[in-house]
């Protein structure tokens, strides 16, 4: 038996993928509740909570509820629990954690907000001045664009959207001598005396109404903690204002009861594979069935038990699945609030992304990139580089083709998993556009299966198309992740290949949010590979034996394994043995079982996982060399790094993929080497200097908890997000490069005829 072989004996702690990712989103959560961070900032964490769990909702526990209908009694989960297990405990944790939130909304962050000059009025303290303008407001710019949806009890549900705010109304005749029909006209025919009305919050109204200072001549200006005046600010909620002027609807009924309310329909559908010749159109059906699935949880405000109770009968949900708030749905509309100009003092100041000294205006990218790889850490060193990767590449005459996979290219919200509609400009895309138009042979793969961006990436094939880019819709039953691009150029008689690797996607706007490695090459053997790659993802499946790149699903999973077991080996006979990784989430069986087996021979091992860990370090016997850290701070960690000691001769590697099975079995993957020496050993101190954070790290212990670090007495707080925007604006001081002798030439060589 080799040394990562599961002895059967053995114990196997695994903790539930989605309790873990709901522990993630406590620990977002927490970040939230911190006092030592400026209100917005504060504001900025509990409001992503909010969407990251809609999102939840709409996969992960829609996935439970369809494992729950169908599973046996006794089928279990690794984690040794039943989908109905795991669901009654999430939904306690989610019940807990929404409490919290909403207790600091209200007790801290709005108080806190009014103190400094920010007040949400509600309608118990709209002032007549400020009722008047509302009234205006309402009949003019809200009541034309309002579409009231009777229930009706023989009658189908009317369309709720998925996530979208919507106001219930319980009304009641205001005469009920009146009579109940009205034959003069079969529309009215038996006209109830009580009945049930929802109206949708329209997209298309902001729901944050900024009032007018009535009170200016009469108050002083707001006067903050600093004892700076601050200008006085004013905001009501679009809700409020249909629910108290939701009478003018409804001529001849008055509202006797009404709540608010958004739900979550069932998101996790997948394409019919098989339908390669309309692949497109099988994708938009998908896309129409999600807005017409089951509803998997409701989210209400308190007002009326009787439209809470028929609403959720209506959607067949239990009690688990409905979320009563104490304040305002939706929280993730107040981010809209860190850009007032007059409240920059109660957020962190912006960070400063600072350019690469490895690049510059005079010095083509080509001439760079020739030198020596060059790497990139996102967003503490700018997007730009990769942008003007893909200009030069379209506009340079001696680029021949460029070959890229795109994944998300722009558009979403930054720090959470969920789409803000279409971006109207990626540079990448217009770049590829441009480069087709000037007669490059471009080729884009375009995955369309990029969840709640899959609509984002159907327009941007179509842009590509008209372009005369060659889009490829990915490959059948398999979901392409890797980020890579191929640029082909003829240099002195010859093709030379430029690549470009990441662990993030081509996407400008996230690139200013999300922390991520890139690297530039033109090494002969990692360029070859990139090549087999895309024929493979364009042609034909059959997998060539690569050089430098290892890919999902047909080798990486095992290419890990064998690096796990290599230090287990060292171990065993007394050599140094050490991983380091870091990772956004962790949850393959097979993985952790090689983990569990490499502590056990020795190995000492770290791991930094963003959101999910299902692995549990600790474990005497088990474990006990294993530690495990998540870190949240203001990027969102994204980057996935893997380190393996190898006896002296150490190894970093870069890669798409996280340990999950679904990356390294069912996905499109790839894993490069960093193989330039400084560049390696610049890597291997960051990825260090993660296990020294005692200010934004969470630590998990062996009974699958995580507990936030402070400073000890004494010792000096580290910051790692801080110490890598310190390291970037210290490089990018340094001088570039100095051009090398040799000439890259610019125009085709002459003719011999």
């Amino acid at each position: 038996m080799s040394s990562i072989e599961e002895n059967n004996d053995q114990p196997f702690p695994y903790i539930s993928r989605d309790i873990s990712w709901v522990d993630f989103n406590e620990r977002v959560l927490n970040e939230g509740l911190r006092d030592d961070k400026p209100l917005l900032e504060r504001l900025r964490f509990l409001s992503i909570v909010t969407s990251n769990f809609d999102e939840f909702f709409m996969v992960r526990v829609a996935a439970l509820k369809r494992l729950q209908k169908a599973e046996a009694v006794t089928e279990i989960d690794p984690c040794g629990l039943t989908a109905t297990q795991q669901l009654k405990i999430i939904s306690e944790k989610v019940h807990s954690i929404i409490k919290r939130q909403y207790d600091c909304f209200k007790k801290e962050i709005f108080p806190e907000l009014a103190r400094n000059g920010l007040s949400l009025l509600h309608p118990d303290s709209w002032s007549v001045p400020h009722l008047d303008f509302l009234d205006s407001f309402f009949v003019t710019q809200i009541y034309p664009v309002l579409t009231p949806l009777r229930l009706e009890a023989d009658k189908p549900m009317p369309f709720i959207e998925s996530r979208a705010l919507n106001a219930a109304f319980l009304l009641e005749q205001e005469n009920t001598n009146l009579p109940t029909t009205a034959p003069s006209d079969e529309l009215f025919d038996s006209i109830p005396k009580e009945m049930m009305v929802i109206v949708p919050l329209p997209s298309v109204l902001n729901r944050l109404i900024w009032l007018p200072d009535y009170d200016n001549n009469e108050k002083t200006e707001t006067v903050n903690t600093t004892g700076v005046e601050k200008e006085k600010l004013q905001l009501a909620l679009l809700e409020d204002v249909i629910v108290t002027w939701g009478a003018y609807l409804f001529p001849g009924y008055k509202v006797k009861e009404h709540m608010t309310f958004k739900i979550n329909r069932d998101s996790d559908f997948s394409v019919d594979e098989q339908r390669d010749e309309d692949y497109v159109e099988a994708m938009v059906e998908v896309l129409e069935g999600r807005e017409r699935a089951d509803v998997i949880r409701m989210v209400y405000t308190a007002g009326s038990e009787k439209l809470k109770d028929e609403l959720a009968r209506r959607f067949s949900l239990e009690s688990d699945y409905l979320y009563e708030i104490d304040g305002s749905i939706n929280l993730i509309d107040f981010i809209e609030l860190l850009n007032i100009a007059s409240l920059e003092s109660l957020i962190e100041k912006p960070w400063k992304i600072h350019k690469s000294a490895d690049f510059n205006e005079e010095t083509p990218i080509w001439d760079r990139i020739s030198q020596g790889d060059v790497m990139l850490h996102l967003p503490y060193q700018s997007f730009e580089p990769v942008v003007q990767f893909f200009q030069e590449a379209a506009n340079d005459p001696q680029v021949i083709s460029i070959k890229t996979a795109l994944y998300r290219t722009g558009g979403a919200i930054p720090g959470i998993g969920i789409s803000s509609g279409l971006s109207v400009y990626s540079p990448v895309v217009r770049a590829l556009e441009q480069a087709a138009l000037n007669g490059k042979h471009v080729t884009a793969v375009v995955e369309l299966k990029a969840r709640f961006d899959e609509e984002r990436n159907i327009s941007w094939a179509n842009r590509l198309e008209k372009a005369g880019v060659i889009v490829v819709y990915g490959l059948s039953n398999l979901k392409i992740h890797s980020k890579i691009s191929l640029v082909l150029r003829r240099e002195n008689e010859r093709i030379k290949r430029y690549v470009h690797l990441s662990t993030g996607n081509y996407n400008d706007r996230t690139a200013r949010y999300y922390e991520d490695f890139c690297l530039f090459t033109c090494r002969e053997d990692i360029a070859y590979d990139a090549n087999l790659v895309f024929n493979m993802l364009t042609g034909y499946s059959t997998v060539q034996k690569m050089n430098r790149l290892t890919i999902a699903p047909t080798g990486l999973k095992r290419r890990f394994l064998e690096l796990i077991e290599r230090e287990a080996n060292r171990a065993a006979h007394n050599y140094p043995a050490k991983i380091m990784a870091k990772m956004n989430s962790l949850t393959d069986v097979d993985v952790i079982k090689a983990l569990y087996s490499a502590s056990r021979a020795g190995v000492k091992i770290f791991l930094c996982v963003r959101g999910i860990c299902t692995l549990i370090p600790g474990v005497s016997g088990v474990s006990e060399n294993i530690q495990v850290i998540s870190v949240i701070d203001h990027y969102l960690e994204h980057s996935r790094v893997y380190y393996f000691l190898n006896g002296g001769a150490e190894e970093l590697y870069l890669s798409s993929a996280d340990w999950m099975l679904r990356n390294l079995e069912k996905r499109v993957e790839i894993l490069f080497p960093i193989q330039d020496e400084k560049l390696r050993g610049e890597l291997i101190a960051v990825l260090g200097n993660y296990f020294r954070d005692n200010c934004q790290v969470s630590v998990l212990d062996n009974e699958g908890k995580w507990t936030l670090l402070k400073p000890a007495n004494g010792e000096k707080p580290f910051r790692i997000q801080k110490e890598m925007l310190s390291r970037a604006a210290k490089t990018s001081d340094i001088p570039s490069p100095a051009k090398m002798e040799y000439t890259v030439r610019r125009s085709p060589p002459a003719s011999t005829n």
